[in-house]
């Protein structure tokens, strides 16, 4: 007690000295906290307008799409989504002070749903450009999302991150997102989300006009593979053909009893870690001897990017837990390749026919292994509607030929297409769910020409 009252005294002394007063500092408003940030970005804000193609009605054609997107460089490197340029063949960008640039695509991913674009400048033109924040945000931060929703002029919403380590299962292998309320509409898509600080946190990708939740892909993450996008023009990810499953899986409702590792949940029949003789249900305890723990399935994502960021053909080595005994391989991995199969039109047949891809389409790769070819979408009415060709049909012969490739049916097309006068029609195998059916396709009636009839 007598050290107490012996401050109080000293302070209180201290107060009574002629000229001498204590002040509390002065805190910023808030409005002006907002509107630095704002002008720190607002500059760098793209309006990006895309020409893309639509296969959805068993044709390719040309629509136009609208997004946003955020310059990171004085040379006029900008970033936005992915799905705001895939299948562009055009991409336009107006800036904040109204100039406009055609871009081109310097790397994308699908994957994260990034790409990085090049605005179309003259030599030695410069650009204000926004800076890539290092930092990963706390839940609660005040945000801004920035945009150009609904193709509209440039805005601003405000909110706070409601979660920063979002896992949204088939959103991506290889991120959490953050979660915010800052109201992110349909043209928002690639534009930054912006902290108090005037830095880029992260890119919007989707919103949740339900809820009134929005996700954003942090820009620690982007920052990882962005040297990759420019080098490559993609991520460069590394494939071990593993999926995982958490020690503490709440969704499955399946907890294992161990403290440390990861389980296996599969292995993909002609990936490298199957081929090395990891199995399903081994329970990796280290990898390149680093002791590895997965308890809760958010840890995920940030595994399988440390594993992907790897060097492709670099031996890896697995030590895991088998029946009580631990066991050691060594996996060489594989580029991952394209996430997605390339696409063509057949017109006269009246179909969209894509390539059978693993990741884009695994129910499909599990009747295909190896590959193959699948009709995508079809014309309404057209002849492969008549036919009863469907959506998702595997062909596995064309004319009594196997079609392994879509360059396979590129070449029946062709050789059908310059021998009308003599043949309209063909037979046709397909695979639907795992069943063999047969059809007849007849393509006497010409599309272009009922095109014509109705102009």
């Amino acid at each position: 007690m007598k050290i107490t009252n012996a401050i109080v005294a000293a302070i209180a002394s201290i107060l009574l000295i002629p000229g001498c007063a204590f002040f509390e500092p002065e805190m910023p408003d808030f409005r002006d906290v907002v509107s630095a940030a704002k002008e720190a970005v607002f500059p760098s804000l793209v309006y990006v307008r895309v020409i893309t193609e639509d296969v959805s009605d068993g044709k390719i054609q040309k629509v136009e799409a609208s997004g946003s997107g955020v310059i990171i460089s004085k040379d006029g490197e900008l970033l936005t989504n992915h799905h705001v340029i895939d299948r562009a063949s055009r991409i336009r960008c107006q800036l904040s002070d109204g100039k406009m640039y055609d871009a081109k695509v310097v790397g994308k991913d699908k994957d994260l749903d990034i790409a990085l674009l090049k605005l179309g400048a003259a030599e030695g033109e410069e650009f204000p450009f926004a800076e890539l924040s290092t930092r990963r945000l706390d839940v609660g931060e005040v945000v801004l999302a920035m945009g150009a929703p609904w193709g509209l002029a440039r805005s601003v919403s405000m909110g706070i991150v409601s979660c920063n380590d979002r896992y949204l299962e088939n959103c991506g292998d290889y991120t959490l997102w953050y979660q915010t309320d800052a109201a992110i509409s349909p043209g928002n898509s690639g534009g930054p989300l912006v902290d108090t600080e005037g830095k880029v946190v992260g890119i919007n990708a989707r919103g949740n006009m339900n809820g009134g939740q929005s996700f954003t892909i942090p820009s620690t993450i982007i920052l990882e593979v962005l040297p990759n996008l420019r080098k490559h023009g993609n991520a460069h990810w590394t494939w071990f053909g593993v999926d995982w499953q958490p020690l503490k899986d709440f969704e499955r409702d399946t907890f294992f009893s161990a403290t440390n590792g990861v389980v296996v949940s599969s292995v993909d029949p002609q990936g490298p870690a199957k081929k090395a003789g990891m199995e399903a249900n081994d329970r990796v305890v280290a990898i390149n001897g680093d002791p590895v723990t997965v308890v809760f399935r958010e840890q995920i994502p940030a595994l399988n990017r440390s594993l992907a960021l790897s060097d492709p053909g670099a031996e890896t080595v697995f030590e895991f837990v088998r029946n009580g005994e631990t066991k050691k391989v060594s996996v060489t991995p594989q580029p991952k390749g394209g996430v997605e199969g390339a696409e063509r039109e057949f017109k006269r047949w009246g179909f969209v026919a894509k390539e059978i891809n693993r990741f884009d389409t695994p129910d499909l790769a599990f009747f295909a292994p190896t590959g193959g070819v699948f009709v995508s979408s079809v014309s309404w009415d057209g002849n492969a509607d008549n036919a009863g060709l469907k959506p998702r049909d595997i062909i596995k012969k064309w004319g009594g030929v196997e079609i392994a490739t879509l360059d396979a049916l590129g070449a029946e097309y062709d050789k059908a297409i310059s021998n009308l006068a003599v043949r309209t029609q063909v037979g046709v195998e397909v695979l639907r769910k795992g069943h063999g059916l047969r059809f007849v396709l007849n393509y006497r009636d010409d599309p272009d020409k009922d095109e014509a009839d109705k102009d």
